[in-house]
């Protein structure tokens, strides 16, 4: 499942994520399940054919990301491994932050982190003008929807319904082959 709520310059996608990180960090082994957002750059193409045609629409570079995880095989609702990346270089995210009132009040910190886009922009190297002049505030007016579509999909990680292993995947990495197992839209 994915969600994408988009803006000017900016959008955020949502979606349930299982994942088994083929070079873990000591306390990191086993595989993770939960629901990953990031805010990502948005561009609305221009139209192709009539003035009916859809106009294309690219999510591109992501900005921030946070993911909402735990172990599989450990407690539902303690969010062992729920951290962010307030950094990338490219598309590759820096390293994992652990903060302690993200996995006390996940949702409530989200809330909080999105409703200060210039942050974000500026933690992550980016200049303001990444995003468009309206972003902000629609992102704040969006906040409420986009934290409710991260708690459903959550709610449906914990029943078994999403963040399921792929099908057909081993539940780890093959002995000298490292991979990372990715489910959902973060193929």
């Amino acid at each position: 499942m994915l969600y994408m709520f988009a803006f000017d310059n900016v959008g955020v996608v949502v979606g349930d994520l299982y994942f088994v990180d083929p070079e873990p960090h000591k306390g990191q082994e086993g595989a993770e399940h939960g629901v990953r957002l990031e805010l990502r750059t948005v561009e609305q193409g221009q139209l192709v054919d009539s003035i009916y045609a859809a106009y294309p629409i690219a999510v591109d570079r992501p900005v921030w990301r946070a993911d909402f995880l735990e172990s599989v095989d450990g407690t539902p609702g303690s969010f062992d491994r729920t951290h962010h990346h307030p950094v990338f270089t490219g598309w590759d995210p820096g390293k994992r932050v652990f903060v302690r009132e993200l996995s006390a009040d996940p949702l409530g910190w989200l809330a909080d982190r999105l409703a200060d886009l210039d942050g974000l922009l500026r933690a992550g190297g980016f200049p303001a003008d990444t995003a468009g002049p309206n972003d902000a505030a629609e992102l704040r007016r969006a906040a409420p929807e986009i934290v409710d579509a991260t708690r459903r999909l959550l709610e449906r990680v914990r029943t078994g319904e999403l963040g399921n292993r792929p099908e057909g995947a081993a539940a780890a990495p093959a002995e000298g082959r490292p991979q990372a197992l990715v489910r959902s839209g973060w193929l």
